[in-house]
């Protein structure tokens, strides 16, 4: 017998806020998070713009030693982890640790930390080299650090598919608990790759946008659409079996009815252009929960602003849903904070979580242009109505697949 699992608790460090409540009004403000890269001097680049986090200081969230020995995309990682522990109201002291588990994802951990060593290392030789140059770079230690701050002794994993990372390693917390390995998981995705050769190397792929307008560059199904923007943050969720969370009378977000993965096997960076995989992992997540297409009234769309994607994922939407398809709502979160890789699925959990406890689906910021093949309805303006399930969709470079689905509780 398979397991219920519901959300209790949420955290997130973004472009355009430091807090679940403060990045959840912006959403509403329809504020972006687009600007110049501070980050490092980038005016011999193409892409000048990304969504930067602002106003973040590590000391905040845990002590300076710790910090130290974390690079961004971990600090990221721990200060929203922290946020949603203290949201869960969860006392890791009257727990199993050994039944409280850790999936946060990274794409890339930390390339500025291999930047910084490898030039150390042409310059003043290998015995230079930070002897933490590899537990600081490496991509599992976002969930390592969370399991030791917070005392999770139970499965530790980090899923790394690319852009979809963050919905992969919800949805194998989510696994963890349905089939009983964990009673509670904290899931979700961080990234901090604003750096020059992440930059450079999704410029020289043509990926990122080229744009100079801060209010044009992240354009997500706008026929004017010309790349993603750059983005970096984190967001995680505590995941918990449903009668663990009554029994400690927590407070319920929303229950996780369905989870569908799939692989294009097509191309290393273009997604199948029939969509066929992207439906399947949609369709997979229906079939989890038992429920038909005509159930889901909206979907969180991986909505890069990039010609393939869009494209494409509107006719897997179109492949999934069928008719039904016409009818459906359908955003992109990235139009506000841009592509936070490993991060984009998380924090779009988190939104849909909101938009379901609020009835309130956000606007794709910025679309104002219809392209002729994407005809479906991509939410020029906010719309308020009743949401009882809600699909998040991430595709990764490799041609993951994967969806997500959530069930007003």
């Amino acid at each position: 017998m398979s397991r219920r699992v519901v959300v209790t608790g949420m955290g997130a460090i973004t472009p355009i806020g430091l807090s679940v409540p403060e990045f959840w009004q912006s959403v509403k403000e329809k504020k972006i998070g687009f600007g110049e890269i501070t980050h490092f001097d980038a005016s011999g680049y193409k892409c000048h713009l990304a969504a930067e986090v602002k106003g973040f200081d590590a000391k905040n969230y845990m002590d300076v030693k710790t910090a130290k020995r974390m690079e961004l995309f971990c600090q990221y990682a721990v200060a929203a982890a922290g946020e949603a522990f203290a949201d869960a109201g969860l006392c890791m002291e009257e727990e199993n640790s050994y039944m409280a588990g850790c999936s946060v994802a990274s794409g890339v951990g930390s390339l500025q930390a291999l930047e910084r060593e490898h030039k150390r290392l042409l310059e003043r030789g290998p015995g230079r080299v930070n002897p933490l140059l590899v537990p600081l770079m490496i991509s599992n230690m976002a969930a390592g650090n969370i399991s030791i701050q917070f005392g999770l002794k139970g499965k530790n994993i980090n899923v790394v598919t690319a852009c979809a990372s963050g919905t992969n390693a919800i949805g194998e917390a989510y696994r963890s608990i349905q089939y009983g390995e964990a009673d509670i998981m904290a899931a979700g995705g961080t990234e901090g790759s604003i750096c020059p050769i992440g930059i450079a190397g999704f410029t020289a792929l043509t990926a990122l946008s080229g744009e100079a307008d801060p209010e044009k560059c992240s354009l997500p199904f706008d026929k004017n659409r010309s790349g993603f923007v750059m983005g970096e943050g984190a967001a995680v969720v505590i995941l918990e079996e449903l009668s663990h969370a009554k029994q400690r009378g927590a407070h319920i977000y929303a229950e996780v009815a369905g989870y569908g993965c799939t692989a294009d096997a097509f191309h290393i960076t273009s997604p199948a252009e029939d969509g066929e995989g992207a439906a399947r992992a949609m369709q997979n997540a229906m079939r989890d929960a038992g429920i038909e297409p005509e159930d889901v009234p909206y979907i969180n769309a991986h909505g890069t602003a990039t010609h393939h994607n869009d494209l494409f994922e509107t006719r897997a939407i179109k492949l999934a849903f069928g008719e039904h398809a016409g009818k459906l709502k359908i955003n992109s979160t990235k139009s506000m904070v841009g592509h936070l890789l490993g991060a984009a699925g998380a924090i779009e959990f988190v939104t849909c979580v909101k938009e379901m406890q609020e009835g309130y689906i956000h606007a794709t910021v910025g679309y104002t242009t219809p392209d002729e093949e994407l005809d479906l309805d991509y939410c020029r303006e906010a719309v308020s109505m009743e949401i009882p399930y809600a699909l998040s969709n991430s595709l990764g470079f490799g041609g993951h697949n994967a969806s997500l689905l959530l069930k007003k509780y």
